[in-house]
């Protein structure tokens, strides 16, 4: 094994490029060879957040700059559309992560309907993986293009997958309530969210239209082996980040919320961002702000044979 992944991150200077950056520099088996944006050429990346202090990281520079035999992985974190185009320009010896949702849909066909364009290359799909790491850890390495998970999906998909693939909940009647922080809007947050009051109020938005459901379905049902369409509906919170979702599950007979909850230690014990907390106990987004954690814990509902 190298002794570090050699790195080049595509659109540095956005919000998601600089939270990369702050995790790659902590990581002792990575280090960072470009950062490139299309603006700010030769500048240094800590003008765009004071967090970032470790003093060598390279500047700012143009994505036609890379030699590519100097890095193993080039990060996207670009708008939906951009980093097809980067796949394209690397060579194969070079992995893309894709922090868009360029590659996470299955069918192009959906890929049109829910963030428009064409994507007219089958061949670039075949080689991208749709990975939430702890389900797909052991396949990674066989593809050229991993997709990351959106974050409303990954809150979701990590507790109900193995569930539905074990057949413990009845995959017809899910209800999912989510709440997020503000941070997920990147830097255009104003022109996105034009609700008055945006920091002292809380908003439901993409009410049955929100592109993720396309991509929380897909992989639900891959799941199931049935087509699941879910009741989803996402709130934007005045907080800055974080993730809570309440997903409201019908119970297979004969299953009980606890017999949930233990399946679910038993499933994710060696996951180590995963932690399964206290049966029927209360969680929130301090507990894992700021972190790479997921925490999740199983309620008993008033009706028995449902749980959340």
């Amino acid at each position: 094994m190298k002794d570090s992944i050699k790195i080049g991150i595509a659109g540095a200077t956005g919000y998601i490029g600089l939270e990369l950056i702050k995790i790659l520099i902590k990581h002792p088996k990575t280090k960072i060879i470009y950062l490139c944006a299309q603006k700010s050429l030769g500048k240094k990346i800590h003008k765009f957040d004071k967090k970032i202090k470790k003093k060598n990281l390279p500047k700012i520079s143009h994505i036609s700059n890379i030699n590519w035999n100097k890095i193993d992985v080039i990060f996207a974190a670009l708008p939906n559309g951009e980093a097809r185009k980067l796949a394209f320009l690397k060579p194969n010896s070079v992995k893309l992560i894709d922090l868009s949702a360029d590659f996470r849909l299955d069918s192009l066909v959906s890929y049109k309907k829910w963030y428009g364009g064409n994507f007219k290359s089958h061949k670039l799909l075949k080689k991208a993986i749709y990975s939430i790491t702890e389900f797909k850890r052991d396949k990674l390495s066989k593809y050229n293009i991993i997709s990351c998970p959106g974050c409303y999906p990954t809150s979701i998909q990590i507790p109900l997958i193995p569930l539905l693939k074990n057949k413990m909940i009845n995959s017809k009647n899910i209800i999912i309530d989510s709440k997020s922080g503000y941070s997920g809007a990147g830097k255009n947050l104003k022109k996105k969210f034009k609700f008055k009051n945006l920091y002292d109020s809380v908003s439901a938005y993409g009410v049955g239209s929100h592109r993720h459901m396309a991509e929380i379905d897909q992989e639900l049902s891959l799941a199931s082996k049935t087509k699941i369409n879910v009741q989803f509906t996402p709130h934007l919170i005045p907080m800055f980040r974080g993730i809570l979702s309440t997903i409201y599950v019908e119970l297979s007979p004969n299953i009980t919320a606890k017999k949930v909850y233990n399946f679910l230690k038993l499933i994710h014990k060696n996951n180590k961002f995963v932690r399964i907390k206290k049966f029927n106990a209360p969680i929130g987004t301090g507990d894992v702000m700021n972190t790479n954690f997921c925490d999740i814990t199983v309620c008993n509902d008033r009706s028995k044979n449902k749980a959340k």
